[in-house]
């Protein structure tokens, strides 16, 4: 009885605590453009915003054309009025597909990373 107890207490408290450790990372909440969006011109600047603030010097985004190609017209950089705001300036893109690879550290050291594509055009 006290090895069910101990078992059944060790499932319960794994269940309790799975959701605060899945939200003390960095992942990504939307993005401008948004995540498999078209838009009809180049945008400017990408902008991504995440579920916790992000540690700039190991934060980056990295956008390439469909040969794989960077297009980001420098470094990302977080917003200085919006911790959670991580910003990339773009060259200027022809119609087409585009791939945003991201990485992040959140201020609680936890890494991750992602990827989405976005069109430029007509849908």
């Amino acid at each position: 009885m006290t090895i069910i107890r101990a078992v059944l207490s060790i499932a319960v408290a794994a269940l309790l605590l799975s959701p605060v450790c899945a939200g003390a990372h960095a992942f990504l909440d939307h993005s401008d453009p948004a995540v498999g969006s078209t838009v009809p011109t180049s945008p400017a600047v990408i902008h991504l915003w995440f579920t916790q603030q992000l540690e700039p010097a190991f934060s980056s985004v990295t956008v390439t054309d469909k040969s794989g190609a960077p297009v980001n017209d420098g470094p990302a950089q977080i917003d200085s009025g919006n911790k959670f705001e991580l910003d990339v300036k773009l060259k200027t893109l022809d119609v087409g597909t585009y791939k945003v690879q991201w990485h992040v550290l959140s201020v609680d050291t936890h890494r991750t990373q992602g990827d989405y594509s976005f069109h430029v055009g007509k849908g």
